[in-house]
């Protein structure tokens, strides 16, 4: 029974980890835009993300869950799933990649299961879809984004800029808050599934059907671990989706976000563990492209994408490895190898993050980024880069002013 609450913590420290890590997902473009300060941003996107429990399913916990069939569903593979996860998160999160948590427990729980039973050990079929969305998830994301940014950037061709710039910036508000209901309600869920599949292994849950039961107890406990996660704010990777992707407007990022969050509802309504972060990447990609007055940098978004990659082969590897350490003979030595792996990385952490950028330290890059915030004309609506004027105008001077005004955070 301990070893049973053991892993049940270890899970919510992953799920713990999910929201620390996949943070910039939701807040990345309000923080980048000026909208919200990085720590309001981070407790408003905490709250949505708790409140998902409200109006989202188990589907995709249900998929996640049974990636690996029951009869090897164990002890000693969800510990090497859940220990190879957090480490491609620590190191991932270290490097400022943007990668799929998602992924990245697919993965090590198909890397745990394949080291104890085989190919026999995987639920093809749960597998298949993960493994789909990896290429779906980012083109739906460009797709969409794009798709709003060139259906705006057609409305607004003529609009007042100040006025509409104030517009968006609430608009922004809203369309965070959906990219934060779909990161907590597609993201939670695969906690949720892990602990229930390793419930039913354990016989303190019954299944009947092809559905995993979900207690009440591990979706609040899944969702608070997220929040709380997601709270403590991922400023490293924050500064990648949020700065050096593209250069972002309100308009802009009310594009990225609401092609994002379209994207991602769909994926938790077909029931896909669909990775929050290559979602937005691509609507961020996508927003740049059709912005004339910005460009995408498709260095760091090909970088990024390499990182998507490899991620589930990496944490297959890792909690293979996890396995095998775990299940060495004789028990005692496996147990202190373990519990050294589990040290070395808490106190790899502790250090990680005292070096690792502040909120502070994002807000003042950010301002940097905005010295020129806005231009008379329509076209600086979409992007950052200093467009040409455009007739009729408006007193420049006032323009600026105005926008100086604006561009505070709300």
């Amino acid at each position: 029974m301990a070893a049973l609450i053991g892993l049940i913590a270890l899970a919510l420290l992953f799920d713990f980890t999910n929201g620390f890590h996949d943070s910039a997902n939701a807040i990345a473009t309000v923080v980048a835009t000026h909208v919200l300060r990085p720590r309001v941003a981070v407790a408003w996107a905490a709250f949505f993300n708790f409140a998902a429990l409200l109006i989202v399913g188990t589907a995709v916990a249900n998929t996640v869950g049974q990636t690996v069939k029951t009869q090897y569903f164990g002890l000693p593979v969800v510990f090497a799933a859940l220990l190879g996860a957090v480490v491609w998160n620590y190191i991932s999160w270290w490097l400022a990649l943007p990668t799929s948590s998602s992924h990245a427990l697919v993965g090590a729980l198909v890397g745990a299961g394949l080291a104890r039973g085989g190919l026999h050990a995987i639920h093809g079929a749960s597998v298949q879809k993960t493994a789909l969305f990896i290429i779906i998830s980012p083109v739906a994301g460009l797709l969409f984004g794009g798709a709003v940014m060139l259906v705006l950037r057609l409305l607004l061709r003529r609009a007042e800029v100040v006025r509409t710039e104030r517009r968006f910036r609430y608009a922004q508000l809203f369309s965070s808050a959906a990219v934060s209901l779909a990161h907590g309600g597609n993201n939670a869920q695969k906690t949720m599934g892990v602990v229930a599949g390793l419930l039913v292994a354990t016989g303190h849950l019954t299944q009947t059907g092809d559905k995993l039961p979900i207690p009440l107890w591990v979706e609040l406990a899944a969702y608070a671990a997220i929040a709380l996660g997601t709270v403590s704010g991922g400023w490293r990777i924050i500064r990648t989706m949020g700065t050096r992707i593209t250069q972002l407007r309100p308009v802009s990022g009310f594009a990225a976000e609401t092609g994002a969050a379209v994207a991602l509802f769909g994926s938790t309504y077909l029931g896909a563990p669909v990775s929050t972060t290559h979602t937005v990447a691509g609507a961020i990609a996508g927003a740049g492209s059709q912005n004339r007055a910005s460009t995408v940098n498709w260095s760091i978004f090909g970088r990024v994408a390499v990182a998507w990659l490899v991620t589930m082969p990496v944490a297959a590897a890792l909690a293979a490895l996890a396995y095998w350490g775990a299940t060495l003979p004789p028990d005692p030595y496996n147990i202190i190898l373990m519990a050294l792996v589990l040290a070395v990385l808490g106190g790899l952490l502790v250090i990680a993050l005292r070096r690792a950028p502040s909120a502070e330290d994002i807000e003042q890059e950010t301002d940097r980024d905005h010295e020129v915030p806005l231009r008379a004309g329509s076209g600086s609506l979409t992007g950052t880069a200093r467009v040409p004027l455009t007739s009729p105008q408006p007193d420049p001077d006032r323009v600026r002013a105005v926008a100086k005004e604006i561009d505070q955070p709300l």
